[in-house]
């Protein structure tokens, strides 16, 4: 059955365990308090609805406020942006709150959330910008890049919400019987942290009981649903051995002493080795690396913790990481 434009947006509301009052305030709220199996559970009604040891930390609200959304993204709105008056705060915390309950930007002290959610919308930036070495602007030419670009080349992140002419269909028929690609649907680069393929579309649309196979087209058309499927991304591990994005920055991840010998230490470094794997990892200090860890000391910066809190080269880089998942060489007759 397709769904409107109109009914997918309420979807998406009541899917939602809100943590902002129905008028905008984001105020702190005193949680209610209980132990289960000797565990602290806490619920914060309105704010944060349902039982979590999260909720017993501050939410994202507390400390992540709309002129801070502002100032990271102060570009976005600019008339040669290419998403002008789609991406929001209200979409951000509102897709944010689905995961709250499990951990993002409620993980730890104030400090450490705070550089998770700078962590997360740093790559979030990065792949929306002007500049992104990997998605958007490689495609097309934008008025000579950032001479005019004024307020730096990191503060134009979500001038995008798609990819500008994308050069393939994105349709992989090896997963045909899983994921079959739907006729007249287009696979291109979606979203907060871009969406490719059908395969991904489908991953993605059965975890946020979305349609995105049949109907990719919504994430360029819901903010709260490209946040929510970025978010998701960044909660959700590629593989059930290896750890999340989230995992891997709040040092909920062990690394094994494999991991060790192959440099990836819990840090920012191996968020991008798990998002992006050997595109960005292991290769030195390339352009398409240092974007992304460019836009998260920047925000750590706008948010008032600051860039030193970032860590060593080590562990805020994967220049020298050896990528979880690398890509296979294709097998030639010779071999």
């Amino acid at each position: 059955m397709k769904i409107s434009a109109a009914a997918l947006v309420a979807v998406v509301a009541l899917s939602v365990v809100l943590c902002a009052s129905s008028d905008g305030d984001y105020s702190s709220t005193v949680a209610k308090v209980k132990i289960v199996r000797g565990k602290k559970l806490c619920d914060k009604g309105w704010k944060c609805k349902g039982w979590s040891k999260y909720f017993c930390n501050l939410t994202i609200s507390d400390y992540f406020q709309t002129y801070q959304f502002e100032n990271l993204f102060s570009k976005r709105n600019t008339p040669v942006a290419h998403a002008v008056g789609f991406w929001d705060y209200q979409a951000f915390i509102t897709a944010a709150a689905l995961f709250e309950p499990l951990g993002f930007g409620t993980t730890g002290g104030k400090l450490m959330q705070m550089k998770e959610i700078a962590a997360f919308l740093g790559h979030v930036g990065s792949k929306t910008s002007w500049k992104s070495p990997l998605l958007f602007v490689h495609r097309i030419a934008i008025l000579g890049g950032y001479s005019v670009a004024t307020g730096g080349p990191y503060a134009w992140g979500l001038c995008y919400n798609r990819e500008m002419s994308p050069m393939q269909s994105y349709c992989d028929d090896y997963y045909k019987y899983i994921y079959p690609c739907s006729p007249g649907a287009e696979y291109y680069g979606r979203g907060a942290l871009p969406i490719y393929w059908n395969y991904n579309y489908g991953a993605a649309g059965d975890a946020l009981k979305v349609d995105l196979l049949n109907h990719p087209e919504y994430i360029e058309q819901n903010a709260t649903l490209a946040f929510q499927a970025a978010v998701w991304r960044w909660m959700t591990p590629i593989k059930k051995s290896q750890p999340s994005a989230h995992q891997a920055f709040v040092g909920d991840w062990k690394p094994t002493k494999n991991d060790t010998l192959s440099k990836r230490f819990p840090g920012f470094g191996t968020t991008m080795n798990i998002l992006y794997g050997e595109s960005v990892c292991g290769n030195g200090d390339i352009d398409a690396m240092n974007s992304i860890v460019s836009h998260y000391q920047y925000y750590l910066d706008l948010m008032g913790v600051g860039r030193d809190e970032a860590g060593p080269h080590e562990v805020l880089t994967c220049a020298e990481q050896v990528a979880f998942n690398p890509i296979q060489p294709a097998v030639t007759a010779s071999s």
